[in-house]
């Protein structure tokens, strides 16, 4: 990543706000570039991923879940948050397992997107998913979500009328598109061998 030094900020003092079960809120005291100070205030994420997974008959697999800060439903990509340590492509397979039932032969890593730059530290890595087997879903205690497919076209149509408003989601369009069109490339790689990645 290119390096502005005339633009950088540096943490003069960090307090930490508020330690939740999920999120870490900071308030620091930055030097600005001018040398004067100022407060930014900013969550501590784990990180997350999204899985783009598509059917052998192109269709994609979806989800609508009600997201509490929004007090809506919201269509999404299949998606989760690391757990300490765990490896991207691990929570990849394992979200989608979860949450959908679905298991992929093989697999890819697009890329990263920050949803929110402006208060979160919070990354989230972009997966594709194929060659996809059903089995059965394993939810969370207290997550509720309906599982369903759509065809590309339809997942664009929806985001050009604001029916999909998700970050995430919206990058992930992006991404198939170029992928559909062949503008961007994927390095697949197939599921080694091994256990179920589902913990107890």
């Amino acid at each position: 990543m290119t390096v502005f030094p005339h633009l950088l900020e540096s943490t003069v003092s960090t307090e930490q706000v508020l330690d939740g079960d999920f999120l870490d809120v900071r308030r620091d005291i930055a030097r600005l570039p001018d040398g004067s100070t100022a407060s930014r205030e900013y969550v501590v994420h784990p990180g997350a991923v999204m899985v783009v997974a598509q059917l052998d008959d192109g269709r994609l697999v979806l989800e609508r879940q009600f997201r509490y800060p929004m007090h809506a439903v919201m269509i999404e990509f299949p998606a989760g948050k690391l757990d300490a340590g765990e490896d991207g492509w691990d929570c990849a397979r394992r979200e989608l397992l979860e949450e959908t039932g679905f298991s992929a032969a093989e697999w890819a890593k697009a890329g990263v997107l920050h949803p929110v730059i402006s208060y979160s530290t919070e990354f989230i890595e972009v997966w594709f998913a194929r060659g996809l087997a059903q089995g059965e879903r394993k939810l969370d205690a207290g997550e509720f979500l309906d599982v369903f497919s759509a065809t590309p076209d339809e997942l664009l149509d929806w985001c050009a009328s604001g029916a999909v408003t998700d970050a995430k989601t919206l990058t992930g369009m992006l991404w198939l598109q170029n992928v559909l069109s062949g503008r961007w490339q994927l390095e697949w790689r197939a599921v080694p061998p091994g256990p179920p990645i589902i913990q107890p």
